[in-house]
């Protein structure tokens, strides 16, 4: 099955480009020049990965990937920025992307960035690592991985990919200190180039999402000077 890239580029000569390479490199694509269209397209195809700019009419690559996230929409996402705008390339990741390009970019460059990006994805359940039970489970806290989705108390929620990957990972290791190193590394991947906070926005989600009180911690817990700790009694 052909995987699905949507893309999100109100230029024209870099849309069309970009459509020429990924179709030449067999994926399927959907395509929009205007950010308004966005979320509704990623809705309707749920593809496996966007390519986003961050200047759009209608609505702003920013807004987009800070919506889609807060929605549960796990999607992969690369985003395009200009050249020598450090600050637009933080900010995209700590809000949800998961890689940048900066333009003017070469699309071997591009190809190789959407190679890796759906490798990772695609490892397991909605890009879990291959080790990840169906299901996890603790205190009042039940997730179905393959679903994306969970609940604490009854009250149910879902997950973005990167919060399960987060979850996952400390769940394999659960009762044991992991490092923010280590986290970044594995999750994002050795070519990130953000900050901690990026994880430290994550863990704070997953905080409102399965502590019953996020100021009262009982299984996500901060391991001070090095990362984090999942406790699952």
């Amino acid at each position: 099955m052909k995987k699905k890239v949507l893309i999100v580029e109100d230029d024209p000569h870099i849309r069309l480009g970009l459509i020429d390479a990924l179709e030449g490199e067999g994926y399927e694509v959907v395509q929009t020049s205007n950010g308004g269209e966005a979320l509704p397209l990623l809705k309707q195809h749920r593809p496996d990965l966007m390519i986003l700019d961050v200047m759009l009419p209608g609505k702003s690559g920013f807004d987009i990937c800070r919506e889609g996230r807060a929605a549960g929409l796990g999607v992969p996402i690369l985003m395009l920025t200009a050249k020598g705008q450090e600050l637009d390339k933080v900010l995209g990741l700590e809000l949800g992307a998961d890689d940048y390009v900066t333009k003017p970019f070469g699309l071997r460059e591009l190809l190789a960035r959407v190679h890796a990006l759906l490798r990772r994805s695609g490892a397991g359940p909605a890009g879990a690592a291959p080790s990840t039970p169906n299901r996890i489970a603790f205190g009042e806290v039940e997730i179905d991985v393959a679903a994306m989705r969970g609940s604490r108390a009854g009250e149910k929620f879902d997950l973005t990919s990167r919060e399960l990957k987060v979850l996952a990972l400390l769940y394999r290791r659960a009762g044991e200190a992991v490092s923010r190193t280590q986290l970044l590394d594995e999750i994002w991947g050795i070519e990130y180039y953000g900050t901690t906070r990026t994880l430290d926005q994550v863990i704070l989600r997953l905080r409102q999402k399965i502590e019953g009180s996020p100021g009262e911690c009982r299984h996500l817990l901060t391991v001070h000077g090095v990362g984090y700790r999942l406790e699952t009694g």
